[in-house]
């Protein structure tokens, strides 16, 4: 069974979203992507700066088994990312909700608004 924080939000595409404060939000994969994908060798991050837009592809994970698009679970404008992930994909593995954070993103505060709380990710994780 996949870990599913209550303090999060989530996309569909199985993104989690923290809101830091300031109209900043840190992204990363879920626990069930994770599961999903199996053991992560390679993470194509966005480019800081970026624009991103909430369910376009905006990065790549590649996996042992296959490689996947990163989707933006909101929109706004990538204001930091994770470049120990370059050295480190397995922490995504390891830990998706913690080091494994992907980027931070500075977006409108109703970006919150759209997303999934835990339970309601919880029934499309287990479906």
């Amino acid at each position: 069974m996949s870990t599913v924080p209550e303090n999060l939000r989530y996309a569909e595409t199985h993104e989690w979203v923290e809101d830091i404060g300031g109209g900043r939000y840190r992204v990363g994969i879920t626990d069930h992507a994770q599961e999903l994908l199996g053991d992560l060798v390679f993470v194509e991050l966005p480019a800081l700066g970026s624009q991103i837009r909430a369910g376009n592809p905006c990065g790549v994970l590649e996996s042992v088994k296959a490689a996947a698009d990163l989707y933006a679970p909101i929109s706004g404008t990538v204001a930091e990312v994770n470049e120990a992930l370059g050295e480190n994909p397995q922490w995504l593995n390891e830990d998706p909700h913690g080091r494994g954070w992907i980027m931070v993103v500075n977006a409108d505060a109703t970006a919150w608004d759209g997303l999934l709380d835990a339970a309601a990710y919880a029934r499309i994780a287990e479906a």
